[in-house]
């Protein structure tokens, strides 16, 4: 009686060399880059066509005080030039980042405990729903009452913003993970710790970034008004004092750094989604 000590040859088919079934993969793969490749152009074809719609209104317009594209590059330089654009730029990204940072992991937090724990979803959502139906701007007199007109209350302002877009998305997604995977994970003797940091986070993880991006959009949208509790520096603290001089293309660069600095970090978080819910089938 002979033994083999080496495996028995096989034939791989072709495509499988990676790891994957007849090739699905590799052609998948290659129909999403070929999709992000045309997102991306056309992404460029209506930033171009936009640009263009707003030189040809600005040309046939008569209100001398609509600015033209180049005038507004013309502030975009200077502003950089002579630093005041920074500073600016700088103030208000410091602020959306805090309140959104805290704000976002805040309601993350709240989220878990209202979605899997019956006591917190009773303690936590009749105060949760009825501040969302409250604009975070109508807190504005309460907060300069007791917080001043200091960075902690734009800080505040912009935070509950924040929270407010992202708790309900958290709860929902822990709400609507498939029994399936609970009892699945159950029969295998997974203790409720184990169940929920292997199974129910990663399955909410759809849900969190949709929220986290809502929640930037909010952050974003709430900074202006925040600015206006007489904040030194800031994106809507320099388009105020622009809108006092009528210098509406500083007032339109202060809108296009808004826009530009919330689609950068709209993008980042697009990034880290895919990278996290990896697992996940997408059309």
């Amino acid at each position: 009686m002979t033994t083999r000590s080496d495996p028995v040859p096989r034939t791989v088919p072709p495509g499988m060399a990676d790891g994957s079934s007849g090739g699905t993969v590799p052609a998948r793969r290659r129909r999403r880059q070929g999709g992000e490749r045309s997102m991306v152009w056309l992404y460029v074809s209506t930033l171009v066509l936009g640009i263009g719609l707003w030189w040809l209104a600005s040309a046939l317009g008569d209100n001398a005080l609509a600015p033209t594209p180049m005038e507004v590059v013309a502030a975009f330089g200077e502003g950089v030039r002579d630093g005041w654009l920074l500073d600016h730029t700088l103030a208000s990204l410091g602020r959306v980042l805090v309140g959104f940072v805290l704000g976002v992991a805040l309601a993350i937090l709240a989220g878990f405990l209202m979605g899997w724990y019956r006591l917190g979803r009773g303690l936590l959502e009749p105060w949760v729903q009825f501040f969302r139906t409250v604009p975070p701007l109508a807190l504005i007199p309460l907060v300069i009452v007791f917080l001043g007109i200091g960075e902690s209350a734009k800080v505040f302002v912009i935070f509950l913003a924040a929270f407010l877009s992202c708790v309900i998305a958290t709860f929902q997604g822990v709400r609507n993970v498939d029994l399936t995977y609970l009892n699945a994970a159950r029969v295998l003797g997974a203790k409720d710790g184990t169940i929920f940091l292997r199974v129910v986070i990663p399955a909410s993880m759809p849900y969190i970034f949709v929220g986290m991006r809502v929640a930037l959009g909010s952050a974003w949208a709430t900074l202006v008004a925040a600015e206006l509790l007489a904040a030194p520096t800031g994106l809507g603290r320099m388009m105020q004092a622009a809108q006092q001089f009528l210098q509406t293309d500083r007032i339109v660069v202060g809108i296009l750094m808004i826009g530009a600095l919330g689609f950068l970090m709209d993008r980042l978080l697009l990034v880290a989604e895919r990278r996290l819910t990896s697992w996940q089938e997408v059309r």
